[in-house]
């Protein structure tokens, strides 16, 4: 299984929107910047993963992306899937290499399918600067600066967790 450059930078831009969720529609601008992606690869990432229903766009101003399903119900396996060129196949699949590739390929699907964007997000390292950085009204993404107005308040943080 090879993991892809564009399969990396959905997985990043789908963890940025899952930090963001509660705070309205991401500008595809704020993913380009925030991620270190060019805005026309954001565009054929998105273009991917709205294919699959991963992600649902809002146009207008005001508007953006947003997650398709809760991050509690997007695996990691599947924005993989989204993203996968199809590769050709890699010969005899009796060969003891291929046997080996292939069992090593299905242990990391079965890893990427266990594992959900909310796994990501809930991580303390990532939701401590996620507190730092919604504790602002308006906020500033600590990654790019860039000041935001969108409401929503902390996201992924119900009125229980304040």
């Amino acid at each position: 299984m090879r993991i892809s450059t564009k399969a990396r930078y959905a997985v990043s831009a789908m963890i940025h929107l899952a930090m963001h969720n509660d705070a309205g529609p991401v500008p595809q601008a704020e993913i380009s910047v925030c991620q270190g992606i060019s805005m026309s690869y954001v565009d054929q990432i998105f273009a991917r993963l709205r294919e699959h229903g991963l992600i649902q766009g809002t146009p207008g101003p005001g508007g953006g992306y947003r997650l398709g399903r809760a991050p509690s119900e997007l695996r990691l396996g599947e924005i993989f899937a989204a993203l996968q060129e199809t590769s050709p196949d890699s010969g005899d699949s009796g060969s003891l290499n291929s046997l080996i590739w292939n069992d090593l390929e299905q242990r990391i699907r079965a890893f990427l399918d266990g594992m959900t964007l909310a796994d990501l997000v809930e991580r303390p390292e990532i939701r401590a600067s996620l507190d730092r950085q919604y504790r602002r009204s308006p906020w500033r993404c600590d990654v790019c600066g860039a000041l935001s107005y969108r409401s929503g308040g902390q996201p992924g943080r119900s009125s229980a967790d304040s």
